[in-house]
């Protein structure tokens, strides 16, 4: 499904919700659901999120870069939402985008359906980030399909 401001993806996943739902909700996990290749390192990790909560990722696209993540949805074992944050002074463009993983029990497993949401990103730097929906797409397919391999291992 896609929109203006977000792209989402789904995939049924021969897991519970509770299984796909505690990677989900460990940051150090991260890199290893990762569909992209971009995350480096959690800066933080071992724990448990919860809402509210804050963790940090290193990250490489081209460059280097860190981000600050701030968890904004948290249902257990059915949702879970960050808000990534970019460091000053990117975080006058680029900032913003929310990451959502909503899981529904179905007959086989569970529905997992990944969203990338535009519509909290900073208004100067949206058109940009918006062109980058083919991409994230791929990868978004790719991040479901390594969670279908870890949680079915």
């Amino acid at each position: 499904m896609a929109h203006r401001n977000s792209v989402s993806v789904e995939r049924v996943v021969p897991a519970t919700a509770d299984k796909i739902f505690d990677l989900l909700v460990d940051p150090a996990r991260h890199l290893d659901i990762d569909g992209s290749g971009t995350v480096r390192r959690a800066r933080s990790g071992g724990r448990r999120l919860r809402l509210g909560d804050s963790f940090g990722m290193d990250m490489k696209l081209g460059a280097r870069y860190s981000t600050r993540n701030e968890v904004v949805e948290l249902v257990e074992d059915r949702r879970i939402a960050w808000r990534t944050l970019a460091p000053f002074p990117l975080s006058l463009l680029f900032t913003g985008r929310t990451w959502r993983y909503e899981l529904e029990p179905v007959d086989g497993g569970t529905l997992v359906r990944e969203t990338w949401d535009l519509s909290t990103e900073a208004f100067p730097g949206r058109p940009a980030v918006r062109r980058m929906a083919g991409t994230t797409r791929r990868n978004m397919d790719r991040t479901l399909a390594r969670i279908e391999e870890i949680v079915t291992a």
